[in-house]
């Protein structure tokens, strides 16, 4: 048998299944893979948890060095997502165990959001909804929201959803799309009608600021007090990437200032935040607990992804969307 392990956050307390399908029928197919839920949730994942599993489906727990003391049977660990940051690649490559994400799934649902918080910020939603709720109707004057239309949108990570997010746009009829990205295909580029611009010139000319590259080394405080003092007071940044990439500082000081008009997160530093984070306290920031763009669609292409992932393993073949490809070439 090739036994495949979910981690235990797909699961309520009760036992049952959170969301109404990841994919898992996939396996219907062949009798010699079965699945179960590990047994507990602890993150990073222990060798303990790890043992006697061939794959692994990982929704939200890291792992690190000391997640594969031991471990010699795993083949592959899916994460169920695109992001990888909580993952130990080197300590994964070490172990001779495969990591893949399930890269262009996402791509729809988080665009569509946020283009859905471009609109709840410039629209003032929250805003006016308190105004009704708390009797302040005759207050609404002094609230009047913006449009796209006619609006500079920064797209900082020209990748899938950056991508998608430009193509999502075009009913808006934004002025003009530019985005930074240092390794975006020019060609890509041209045909969504895209300038590439440097850092600096995004944060001063965008209207809209949408992050959307992946938190590495390279991105890492990516985007500091120098870049934020550059954008305009009536701009929004939109960051459904990762809390990392926004230097935490320069932001809540940026903010609290009011120099610009607003911010959008569903990530942070630390999650899940304190519930005194300074963050939670503005009104000019809206936050979604790093879930904004999960809906019913989005788990049932990620799982279905993740779940064919694991056939492959099985069959011997490489994986799509590895990103450790020395560990397969050396199998």
């Amino acid at each position: 048998m090739f036994k495949v392990g979910l981690t235990r956050d797909f699961l309520t307390e009760e036992g049952k299944l959170s969301y109404k399908s990841i994919g898992l029928e996939i396996f219907d197919a062949y009798p010699e893979i079965e699945y179960e839920f590990l047994e507990k949730h602890h993150s990073p994942v222990t060798p303990e948890m790890l043992q006697g599993y061939d794959a692994v489906i990982s929704l939200t727990p890291a792992y690190n060095q000391d997640s594969f003391k031991g471990v010699d049977q795993l083949k592959a660990i899916c994460r169920f997502g695109v992001g990888y940051d909580m993952v130990d690649v080197d300590a994964c490559t070490e172990a001779k165990v495969m990591l893949t994400i399930t890269r262009g799934a996402v791509n729809h649902s988080v665009a569509e959001a946020t283009i859905m918080w471009m609109l709840t910020l410039s629209h003032k939603t929250f805003i006016k909804n308190q105004l009704v709720r708390q009797g302040q109707w005759a207050e609404r004057s002094k609230f009047m929201g913006s449009e796209i239309r006619g609006h500079t949108i920064g797209i900082i990570g020209l990748g899938g959803i950056g991508g998608k997010i430009v193509e999502m746009l075009a009913p808006f009829l934004p002025a003009r799309i530019i985005a930074f990205d240092p390794y975006a295909n020019a060609e890509k580029a041209e045909s969504l009608g895209v300038e590439l611009v440097g850092l600096n010139d995004l944060m001063k000319k965008a209207d809209f600021i949408s992050v959307n590259c992946p938190l590495t080394d390279e991105t890492r405080d990516m985007i500091k007090k120098e870049q934020l003092s550059l954008c305009k007071p009536t701009a929004y940044i939109i960051n459904t990437a990762r809390g990392g990439i926004i230097n935490y500082q320069a932001l809540l000081e940026i903010l609290k200032n009011k120099a610009i008009a607003g911010y959008a997160t569903d990530v942070f530093d630390q999650e899940p935040p304190d519930t005194n984070e300074p963050l939670l306290q503005m009104e000019n920031v809206i936050v979604a607990p790093h879930a904004i763009a999960w809906t019913n669609e989005l788990f049932e292409t990620i799982g279905r992804m993740a779940c064919q992932q694991v056939v492959q393993v099985y069959k011997g073949e490489k994986p799509d969307h590895l990103i450790n490809e020395k560990v397969f070439k050396n199998i």
